[in-house]
């Protein structure tokens, strides 16, 4: 019998628990689930990771835990089974598997990916809308007053396309205000010492930007870090606004507005939807897509107001 999870005025079908013992035993299954990331030293994967965990585990799940640093080798080797992992299904963040490959390397394996990918038939997919959320960051920042406004974190080369769809929102934002991009500046990774190169560079532009909007917590904390270097005082001379809400945005000085993904949905969503289809409810369509909500979190940033940590 399934376990349940009741509220006020009956059982709320997103709370769906089947009893994985029982089930396991019946169906010959090994209770195992893959969770598979690009990286986990970085504090947005960290914290996901956390929390795909945590709800695989109340559902009665072991996760084995993969980190593949976005090499495709590592992805396919992965989901091919060439590693000999025995799992009941898998959770995924490819960086450089197109849907296509994931979708006929894992056969027949139930699988639920994270992230922006193109729409594939067979890929039950949960997303944050990425362009909307570039666009809202961008709107956030026309409606403080900032005109001059700059993109740090395109990326080339990556399968999942998250960079590219975060630009395509910027301008698209841009276009909106009837504004045209200072400049936008590709970096390597996502992190604190591309953030802090790209900064350096935008500064040594004529007329460099009132506003920048980086595609990363960690991009906007190391170009904080240089704007402090620099004497750019932010928010007056330069508002900069990150995507992800890491806590250290939070007690940063000053504290990071940025775009708030519904992590705790992501998580909740996605191993719901895989432990769907591992036991074969109707719910669980290949295809199916999923796409949670964000929200622009204004802090000092970009002048925002702030309440105290």
């Amino acid at each position: 019998m399934p376990v349940v999870v009741a509220r006020a005025g009956g059982v709320d079908p997103q709370r769906y628990r089947p009893n994985l013992a029982a089930r396991n035993l019946r169906l010959g299954r090994t209770g195992i689930t893959g969770v598979v990331v690009p990286e986990i030293h970085s504090p947005c994967f960290g914290a996901l990771t956390g929390l795909l965990i945590d709800a695989a585990q109340e559902r009665g799940w072991t996760v084995l835990l993969e980190r593949t640093g976005g090499r495709p080798d590592l992805e396919r080797r992965l989901l091919d089974g060439s590693e000999g992992h025995q799992v009941d299904g898998m959770i995924i963040s490819p960086w450089s598997t197109s849907p296509s490959e994931l979708a006929s390397l894992a056969g027949g394996l139930p699988l639920v990916v994270l992230g922006e990918l193109e729409p594939d038939a067979s890929i039950a997919h949960v997303a944050l809308d990425d362009v909307g959320a570039a666009r809202d960051a961008v709107g956030h920042l026309v409606a403080r007053g900032r005109r001059r406004i700059a993109a740090i974190g395109l990326q080339s080369g990556l399968g999942h396309g998250t960079a590219e769809l975060r630009a395509e929102g910027f301008r698209q934002g841009l276009r909106e205000a009837g504004l045209a991009p200072v400049a936008e500046v590709e970096v390597a990774g996502l992190h604190r010492a591309e953030g802090a190169r790209a900064l350096r560079e935008l500064l040594r532009l004529p007329g460099h930007p009132d506003a920048v909007f980086c595609f990363s917590d960690e991009l906007a904390l190391g170009a904080l870090r240089v704007a402090a270097e620099q004497g750019v005082r932010v928010p007056d001379d330069l508002a900069l606004m990150g995507f992800d809400d890491i806590e250290d945005g939070r007690f940063a000085a000053p504290s990071l507005t940025t775009i708030a993904p519904d992590r705790e949905q992501i998580a909740e969503r996605a191993v719901q939807c895989l432990t769907e289809r591992v036991f074969g409810r109707p719910e669980a369509l290949p295809g199916r897509r999923i796409v949670v909500p964000h929200r622009v979190r204004g802090r000092e940033s970009t002048g925002a107001a702030h309440a105290p940590v």
